[in-house]
């Protein structure tokens, strides 16, 4: 997708820091408070139309229609156009690489540890 390889590079990674300060709990409802501001109030998901009409609230307004577009594409997992609440976070985890590599490190710090901690007989 030509449109997500320049929309990245414009993306300002907060989450990353967010997540440090805010912890798991606290970026979540960070994420459902700007799900909140993007949404189409009566529709209940962020549409296109909600998305550019509320994008400047959160630093979006340089982003073309084709980006605003292609953010509710590559984000709408159910194929209804839209994003609900959880399709809305797992799309910013997505934009976030720094946060997913830590998301996948410390999944298989879990999984390891987990692993040791049981005691398995063979």
């Amino acid at each position: 997708m030509a449109n997500s390889t320049s929309r990245k590079s414009n993306f300002n990674d907060c989450l990353p820091i967010m997540a440090e300060k805010l912890g798991g709990d606290g970026l979540i409802g960070e994420l459902c408070k700007g799900f909140q501001l993007l949404m189409d109030r009566d529709k209940g998901v962020i549409t296109f139309e909600s998305l550019k009409k509320n994008s400047a609230l959160l630093g979006l307004q340089d982003l073309s229609d084709d980006d605003l577009k292609g953010m509710v594409k590559e984000g709408d997992f159910d194929g209804d156009g839209a994003l609900n609440q959880m399709e809305f976070c797992v799309l910013m985890f997505r934009l976030s690489p720094e946060l997913m590599e830590q998301s996948q490190f410390l999944l298989e710090e879990a999984l390891h540890q987990e692993f040791v901690d049981s005691d398995f007989s063979f």
